[in-house]
């Protein structure tokens, strides 16, 4: 595992622990283009807009940060957050002595539109970045990529829809597969082998379904029983056609994903006599800190996975005392993705930033846990296991890859 540093010094930076968020949200939150997620309105000082471009950090290789600071409120205050994180994971490097200043940032606003990602992209790759960093949603980070790679450049994009990922297009985010992979090979040490999963009829819900049934095979499951809904009210009608098959024992475990619709299914499941227990109820890592899945006494016994939260309370006090409120759930991955971006081996590297380095085997740990990078652009995490119950969801087994 290479740790985040100045090569030579051996020093960590980063710890991996035990426990976990996100919505890195999600750390999933779904960033896919044409969804209808809402994002909740930050506490912070935001960073405005103010000119086309703002620059921090005192090294010589040229990264460019691409976030949403204007447009749709929800979303500019999730990337002004991810902003006010970047600057405080300059000013560690800056105030560490043992970790060299390799980078400048250059902070650019791309809007909510896919035409203000491509032209912030644009005036990066102008403007000579060695690595763009950002942005947020799918649509986004694919077109950032298409200007960026007839330019040869690099991009750490922060979406977690997998669609988004390519050749020299990393996602920095805990993606579907990963959390099916984690999920499911629990899932099979617990001797339960009859999966079924439900997924909502949208882009991002048929990532999901898409990464169950291959991850599902990889483990050695079967997913015969999987069904999609496009409203609510479709939700009873999938309860009542899987029934008889967790009556006879057939299924004894679901997957529902989607934080919004998991609680209703829940209260279905419960209403069609099916007792506690007799199916595990599997959900994602989008579920972390949502009330209503908390909340819900039918979902009690359910687990989902989720990344360290470690990351997210070491640098809650110092975002607080610097911007007035609380950071984002976000916020770890743009912290994350600078100090990455500094690293004495990949900054300084002739060329930086380049495939062999950033796909290394070996990865890297980050403020939300350990990561790499894969060649398709997708990322592992290791993720922990938590499970609903009274008083706080409780992690039942630490971080794997």
């Amino acid at each position: 595992m290479r740790i985040f540093g100045k090569a030579g010094y051996g020093i960590a930076l980063f710890a991996v622990a035990a426990c976990s968020p996100l919505q890195i949200g999600s750390r999933t939150l779904d960033f896919g283009g044409g969804g209808s997620q809402s994002f909740p309105t930050q506490t912070t000082m935001p960073i405005q807009p103010t000119s086309a471009a703002q620059r921090f950090g005192r090294g010589p290789v040229q990264v460019s940060l691409l976030l949403p600071l204007s447009g749709e409120p929800g979303l500019a205050s999730v990337g002004q957050s991810l902003a006010n994180a970047s600057r405080l994971a300059i000013a560690f490097i800056e105030a560490n002595p043992n970790i060299a200043e390799n980078i400048t940032i250059t902070l650019r606003d791309t809007g909510a539109t896919v035409q203000g990602a491509t032209a912030a992209a644009s005036a990066a790759a102008s403007e000579g970045a060695r690595l763009i960093l950002g942005p947020l949603r799918a649509d986004q980070v694919t077109a950032v990529g298409a200007v960026a790679r007839s330019s040869g450049i690099p991009v750490v994009g922060f979406s977690n829809n997998p669609t988004a990922a390519g050749p020299r297009v990393y996602l920095l985010s805990v993606l579907p597969d990963m959390e099916m992979k984690r999920s499911l090979n629990w899932i099979k040490t617990q001797g339960r082998r009859g999966i079924a999963g439900i997924f909502p009829a949208t882009d991002f819900g048929q990532a999901q379904e898409m990464a169950f049934r291959q991850q599902a095979v990889n483990a050695g499951f079967a997913p015969g029983a999987v069904y999609t809904f496009s409203s609510a009210g479709e939700a009873q009608r999938i309860v009542n056609q899987a029934l008889p098959q967790i009556q006879q024992g057939v299924i004894d475990t679901i997957f529902i994903p989607d934080r919004a619709s998991a609680p209703s299914f829940g209260v279905l499941l419960a209403q069609a006599g099916v007792k506690p227990g007799a199916v595990q109820i599997v959900g994602s890592a989008d579920w972390e800190g949502d009330p209503a899945i908390a909340n819900s006494a039918q979902l009690a016994g359910a687990i989902y996975p989720a990344v360290d939260p470690a990351g997210m309370a070491a640098i809650g006090g110092d975002y607080q005392r610097q911007f007035g409120g609380m950071p984002h759930a976000l916020a770890t991955i743009a912290y994350t993705a600078t100090i990455l971006a500094n690293v004495n081996t990949l900054s300084m590297a002739n060329p930086p930033y380049n495939p062999a380095l950033m796909t290394s085997a070996t990865g890297f740990n980050g403020r939300d846990g350990a990561f790499r990078f894969l060649g398709n652009g997708r990322a592992e995490y290791a993720l922990v296991l938590k499970r609903i119950a009274p008083g706080g969801a409780q992690v039942i087994e630490g971080a794997r890859l």
